[in-house]
């Protein structure tokens, strides 16, 4: 018996024919809100975080923290547990974290032409047909961000699926009709052979949180399994190649399951860029607040070279902005700054994040300055110039009280 997976196009009633498909075959669904529920329950997540790495805007400490690598592991190997029951449909973005290699998973995308998705938003929504196009951009954004970062392809390329249905030139009841025919050809039933390819998908999820739980960027690498034995494909380029491969080896051998493991370079082996493990003792998100433009950068990049996840802003309108969506966990803040000053960012911060570490690094402070620092919360104060080894140890004591205090909370 087939597992059905559905990728929609907004206003495309998806989720109508994927229920109405589930009904007629009387197969189990579940919808994208269940999966993120199933995920939450198994796994240190929660569902409005892994709702914003499904959804959300990129954070600007993304490549440091590894949150959306390790967010999509714990998704994929929910949703490879689920798929292990036969006689299911699914829609969500969790359908592209699925193999093309399971004989009887069968990929169907919904999608129509503009004009008609505006027609229906705008009927749908009882808005004028530009606010609809604005609103259709939107989401398709989201779900062209989801599918790149996955695979490097649109949302819409045929490689991704089994099916394509454009809704627009097909009636619903036809595109359920369609779905089913396809679903009972003898290719879409389970069998041992099958039954074994999804078994070693399963194996390869467990692998891959292993590797991200040991800091390992698991969007640079490639896992798969034959047999319960796997091959981990190294697609980012690193100067010590065979210390990194033994150690995921390493790794993945403590899996059980796992018959042996072997490690060799991908396709994208050779890309311009460098392969980083996440340093679980240093702060991955630290955002750095000063107007002294070439000073910051500097500053930023010797961090960086000590394995801090810095990323920059240079005023303090901008420092606040962020905190709207990005929450970081060491701020290195400026007190001198046009616009709003360095005392104020800091009073706003620990009023709304009150755990939030904030380092003073100023030029022109005075026993006054510091002094009030002190009194609205800052962790510590410095005076340009810095020793870059004092500024890291007081990072990394920043970071380990803020530990302390989450650990204590949960």
């Amino acid at each position: 018996m087939a597992v059905i997976t559905f990728f929609s196009a907004k206003y495309c009633n998806g989720p109508g024919i994927a229920r109405e498909v589930a009904s007629k075959l009387g197969y189990t669904f579940m919808d994208e809100e269940e999966v993120l529920l199933e995920t939450s329950r198994r796994f240190p997540v929660s569902v409005e975080k892994l709702k914003r790495t499904l959804q959300g805007k990129p954070s600007i400490f993304a490549k440091f923290t590894l949150e959306k690598e390790r967010n999509v592991a714990y998704m994929q190997a929910a949703l490879a547990n689920i798929v292990q029951t036969d006689k299911m449909v699914y829609i969500g973005f969790g359908s592209h974290l699925l193999p093309r290699d399971v004989p009887h998973i069968l990929k169907v995308c919904i999608l129509a032409n503009r004009a008609f998705r505006i027609e229906r938003a705008s009927a749908n929504q009882g808005i004028s047909e530009k606010e609809a196009l604005q609103v259709i951009k939107s989401e398709d954004l989201a779900l062209i961000e989801w599918t790149r970062y996955l695979s490097d392809r649109g949302p819409w390329d045929q490689r991704l699926y089994d099916i394509k249905i454009p809704i627009h030139k097909t009636t619903e009841a036809e595109a359920v009709q369609l779905v089913m025919e396809n679903a009972d050809k003898p290719a879409l039933k389970t069998t041992e052979m099958s039954r074994m390819a999804l078994d070693d998908h399963v194996l390869a999820t467990k692998i891959n949180i292993a590797l991200v739980k040991e800091g390992h960027n698991t969007h640079d690498l490639q896992v798969n399994c034959t047999d319960g034995n796997a091959v981990i494909k190294v697609n980012k380029y690193v100067i010590r190649l065979e210390h990194l491969q033994n150690e995921l080896i390493k790794i993945a051998q403590a899996v059980p399951g796992v018959k042996s493991a072997t490690s060799r370079v991908g396709p994208k082996f050779s890309q311009p860029d460098i392969y980083h493990k996440f340093n679980f003792e240093l702060p991955s998100k630290v955002l750095l607040v000063d107007d002294e433009r070439e000073f910051v950068q500097t500053l930023s990049e010797r961090l960086q070279m000590r394995e801090f996840g810095t990323s920059i802003v240079y005023n303090g309108e901008e420092a606040l902005d962020v905190l709207e969506d990005d929450v970081p966990d060491v701020m290195i803040l400026d007190l001198r700054m046009p616009g709003i000053d360095g005392f104020e960012v800091l009073r706003r911060v620990k009023k709304q994040h009150p755990h939030v570490k904030v380092i003073i690094l100023t030029g022109h402070g005075s026993e006054t300055d510091e002094k009030l620092a002190k009194e609205l919360g800052a962790f510590a104060y410095l005076n340009k110039p810095v020793d870059i080894d004092v500024l890291a140890k007081t990072m990394k004591e920043a970071y380990q009280k803020l530990q302390e205090e989450t650990s204590a909370e949960d």
